[in-house]
């Protein structure tokens, strides 16, 4: 197998390498958390010193870090010039579609493959290795990328060129993020019109208003599959992500001129459910908040 350097250990890297080393990779691991180092090393990763250190002789570069000024940071002073050109750089954070064009832009120029590969699915999935990758790059670069991501998800789809995965992902959670509201609003509604939380679960589910939110991640404890609702609303996808996402899509909707107002008035109502104390709480918490504190009863 190849040898691996991964970069950002958190609660989605983490997992991410621990599979990509289950799979049998020589995985060099590098995080600034020497807790997340230690997760690594049990999970059969090399913790290295540093991430020039993780990017030194391997044929894959993982990433897996908060924001795009930090993906810029750790390729401009860790990754070109010490990646081998045979290397493919595989970015999976969720960062902003232009950072993402000129970070592979940049590596091109210092003849190396670079992909934007962000995730869909939470810190479970990362865990059981069963995220789905969009990944925006050259269909070399895809290539060269889709069996390292295929360690770590079930689903690795090619969105287009550089940026591309980006653009999926900020679309896919404005979505998700619009979408949620509406079925927390709809559960809402249902409550207060006399109806079973069980029953509208059991006829929306099957009908025209059925959403991944529904019947997935109903966000009330006791309805459908079990969800981070079960669980007072703890692990899962947090509202800070959400909300970051949601802020990366506006952004790049005022750079094309698209009108997304619905998307707009999610990402207002998850700034104002962060802002009251609730950025840790998953993003299905905020029925909370649209039902003033009260959740419906199950029936």
């Amino acid at each position: 197998m190849a040898r691996v350097g991964f970069i950002g250990l958190g609660n989605m890297g983490g997992g991410m390498a621990a599979n990509l080393a289950k799979n049998g990779h020589d995985v060099r691991a590098f995080d600034l958390s020497e807790d997340a180092l230690a997760r690594a090393k049990k999970a059969g990763c090399l913790p290295v010193a540093s991430a020039a250190e993780a990017a030194e002789g391997a044929e894959a570069v993982v990433t897996m870090l908060p924001a795009g000024t930090h993906v810029e940071q750790v390729y401009q002073d860790a990754v070109f010039g010490i990646a081998d050109t045979a290397a493919v750089l595989i970015d999976c954070s969720t960062i902003d579609v232009e950072t993402a064009k000129r970070v592979a832009e940049a590596a091109s120029a210092k003849g190396l493959t670079a992909v934007d590969a962000p995730v869909s699915g939470g810190i479970a999935a990362a865990a059981a290795g069963t995220l789905t990758f969009m990944v925006g790059g050259s269909q070399a670069g895809f290539e060269r990328a889709e069996p390292f991501l295929s360690n770590m998800g079930k689903a690795v789809i090619h969105a287009g060129a550089s940026g591309a995965g980006q653009a999926a992902k900020v679309c896919n959670n404005m979505l998700l993020g619009a979408t949620m509201i509406a079925t927390c609003e709809a559960f809402l509604l249902a409550d207060k019109l006399g109806l079973d939380p069980q029953k509208f679960f059991d006829i929306a589910s099957v009908s025209s208003g059925q959403s991944w939110s529904m019947t997935s991640y109903a966000p009330l404890p006791g309805v459908g599959p079990e969800t981070p609702a079960d669980h007072d609303y703890q692990g899962g996808f947090a509202a800070a992500l959400m909300l970051k996402d949601l802020r990366l899509a506006m952004e790049a909707a005022t750079q094309v001129g698209a009108d997304t107002p619905m998307g707009a008035r999610a990402a207002e109502l998850y700034q104002r459910f962060a802002e009251a104390g609730n950025a840790g709480i998953d993003f299905s918490g905020i029925i909370r908040m649209l039902g003033d504190g009260q959740n419906p009863t199950p029936g």
